[in-house]
Formats: structure tokens, sequence, C-alpha cells
């Protein structure tokens, strides 16, 4: 399986080639990736700027870019039927339409966050959610490094998603809490509050938090090594091989 890498000299694009090319991923091949600029491209592998010369040479394409790059990946993924997995952070409600008009095409697997942890993380989050009731009050904190461009970030409001699903209730922004200042009054039931921090070099850690009346319940992920969300794409893009047309999480890919 030849596997693209866009943005290969990104900060998660770079871990994803290092990865395909240890060897340890029997059945993968470095097919090569985009950069964004000539003085970026080497001669270690193939590399270019034109998103469909990738597209072209490769079976599957692994996105950790950014949000802009959502129009034409998705575009060009339908095209030539090439596996997509998405793994960038912080799409807008179109740019998730763009991504689940492709999957009509061609098997796209699309997660706020492609570590295992965190995906079991949301799985438990959603399990406790159905378990106990909206008396129990929901926080989610959100760390991350002092480079993050976005918050609160892409896996916070998966969290956040899971606790409503958890609820019986679709996904609604009015219940969500993204900061508070001021007089604020006492809280609303049923609501879910947000805490971010970016500092440093912390890579991430995501938490749930349920407030009840004399206990409290934390479920945590803490991520110390950012090529987890590496392995964790390329394990999709493995699981993606022959599956038909269609829209994927890293639930489906997991089996939870």
């Amino acid at each position: 399986m030849r596997v693209g890498v866009a943005g290969c000299t990104g900060r998660v694009g770079s871990l994803i080639v290092k990865e395909v090319l240890s060897g340890d991923w029997e059945g993968l091949e470095l097919a090569g990736g985009t950069v964004l600029s000539e003085s970026e491209i080497t001669d270690n592998f193939f590399m270019t700027t034109n998103a469909e010369e990738l597209f072209t040479r490769a079976d599957t394409v692994i996105d950790f870019t950014s949000p802009g790059a959502v129009p034409t990946h998705t575009e060009l993924a339908a095209k030539h039927g090439t596996i997509l997995v998405v793994g960038t952070s912080g799409l807008s409600e179109s740019d998730e339409a763009l991504v689940k008009q492709a999957a009509q095409k061609t098997p796209i697997v699309y997660a706020a966050n492609m570590s295992v942890g965190v995906n079991l993380l949301i799985a438990l989050v959603e399990q406790a959610a159905q378990r106990l009731d909206e008396s129990w009050d929901a926080e989610i904190l959100d760390l991350h490094h002092k480079y993050k461009v976005d918050a609160p970030s892409g896996t916070s409001y998966a969290l956040a998603k899971a606790v409503q699903k958890g609820r019986g209730k679709a996904f609604d922004n009015s219940d969500l809490t993204l900061a508070r200042e001021g007089h604020t009054g006492p809280r609303k039931t049923g609501t879910i509050g947000f805490s971010v921090q970016r500092g440093g070099d912390v890579t991430a850690e995501n938490s749930t938090i349920f407030f009840g009346m004399g206990e409290r319940l934390e479920i945590t992920h803490k991520a110390s090594d950012r090529g987890i969300f590496a392995r964790g794409a390329l394990h999709a893009a493995l699981w993606a091989k022959d599956r038909p047309a269609g829209l994927y999480s890293m639930k489906d890919v997991l089996g939870l």
C-alpha cells in the first residue's frame, strides 16, 4: 500500500514519514509527500508542491495539514479514488460537509484525534454520560503546547459531542460554555464547560470531568509522544484498505 503524506515536513507529517520508512509497518511503502514551497524539496524521497501529483501516486493520503487544504484534498481523493485519512483539527461545518461529500466516492477516515487512547477516552466519556444524568455537571479540560493555533481543540469538541450523545441529545453549540468571565450567575443544568490551557511543549492532555454532589469522576488521557498520532493514522490507513466508499471514524477503525 503506497502512502502519501500531505505536509510531509510538518510536525506530524514528518513523523508519519519516519514511521513508514522505519520498516515496522508491513505492507506500507512511502509514495511521497507534499510541501508548501520548492525550497523544502529534498532528494530523500518524492516531494511536490502539486497535491494532484501525490494523489495519483498514492493508494492513500494522510492529511494533518490545515483546514484550508480540505477543499483541494477531498476533491482530489474523490477524483482519483484515493483513500483519505484526515487528522486535521479545527474543521468547520462546511469543511466537514466536503469530507462527507467526497466520502460518497472513496473511503475516508476522519477523526479530530487519531490517537488510539484518545478515541477510547471519547468512547468512555459517552458511556459515562449515558449513566450519569444532567445533575452531573460536565467540564472539559484542554491542554496543548503553545504553538497550537485553534482553541478549544477538535478533541475537546469531540468530547463535548460524546457527552451530548451519551445524554441522548444532538450536538448543540448553545449548550457549550467556551469561556467564563465576570458575574456569570449560577451554572445552567446540562451545559458543558471548557477550560483551555496553552503553554510550553505539552503534547496534549484531554480530560472530561463529571461533577456530582459529594463526588467527582475524571477521565483523562495524557500524550507524551506526538508519534501516537502518526501511528494511529497509519493504523487507520491499513484498516481502510479495500473498504467501500464511506465516511469512517476511529471508532470504526478500533471497533468501539
